[in-house]
């Protein structure tokens, strides 16, 4: 585990649930910005896509470390895109959503692209993996809503990659990321965490508003796949540093 700084963040995830859509490789250019591009994939049936995530999950112990006696469980999901910065893959955020009033920290302090949110999320998981998950939440990004069951089945190799490694580096395992601070400065930051064993789940439900409002998935499309773990330990180095060699670029339709 790597050393701390006094801003970094410790978190255990519960009911950490990776939903992923493919969306328009040209859509998903056209809001990142300048230096970073999509990483595209061909899916089985030909189609050159992207890939888009929500990624929810219910924080516990949640604290900075220059604060650790302040500790909270509260609801967090994270939207990323899947990015190349020349041969670097990693994940561009377009927003959190976080279900506590601290949020007000991160906001403001760092000038990250964080709101709040209110909702509830219910799991169940028995000895083979998780039996049932419900995840509804509404904040300024939207609303968010999750049904989904088990299947007891690893990952394996989904739709659009080589294989099942290529999948796990890919949805799983980017460490870097990218975003915009105060709305137009491109900056980056690192995490860590242990290697994810994740499951797949099936959605009767799976809709975050905020992807439709930037118009990267249309209103009750399938996601490409859910992926699911009952926890795991994150570690968020913080603050961001600016991101050299990266400009803001107008979103555009």
């Amino acid at each position: 585990m790597p050393r701390q700084g006094l801003g970094d963040v410790s978190s255990h995830l519960a009911s950490f649930v990776i939903t992923t859509w493919d969306v328009d490789p040209n859509s998903l250019a056209a809001r990142l910005p300048e230096g970073l591009e999509p990483d595209v994939f061909t899916l089985d049936d030909g189609r050159e896509r992207a890939f888009v995530s929500a990624v929810s999950f219910t924080n516990t112990d949640f604290f900075v470390r220059f604060a650790p006696f302040v500790k909270l469980t509260c609801l967090q999901t994270n939207y990323r895109a899947y990015v190349r910065r020349g041969d670097e893959r990693a994940a561009w955020f377009f927003a959190t959503s976080l279900g506590t009033p601290w949020v007000f920290i991160p906001r403001h302090v760092w000038g990250l692209p964080w709101a709040r949110t209110s909702g509830r999320q219910e799991a169940s998981w028995g000895e083979a993996g998780l039996e049932r998950l419900e995840w509804k939440a509404e904040g300024a990004l939207g609303a968010e809503a999750l049904s989904l069951r088990g299947t007891g089945a690893p990952v394996g190799r989904l739709d659009g990659f080589a294989d099942a490694a290529q999948t796990h580096e890919v949805l799983t395992a980017p460490t870097v990321g990218y975003l915009y601070r105060r709305g137009r400065t491109p900056a980056t930051y690192s995490i860590w965490h242990a290697p994810l064993e994740m499951e797949r789940a099936e959605a009767s439900t799976a809709r975050f508003e905020h992807y439709e409002r930037l118009g990267l998935v249309e209103p009750g499309a399938a996601p490409h796949s859910v992926l699911v773990q009952r926890l795991t330990h994150y570690l968020i180095f913080l603050p961001p540093k600016r991101a050299v060699g990266l400009r803001w670029r107008p979103p555009r339709r």
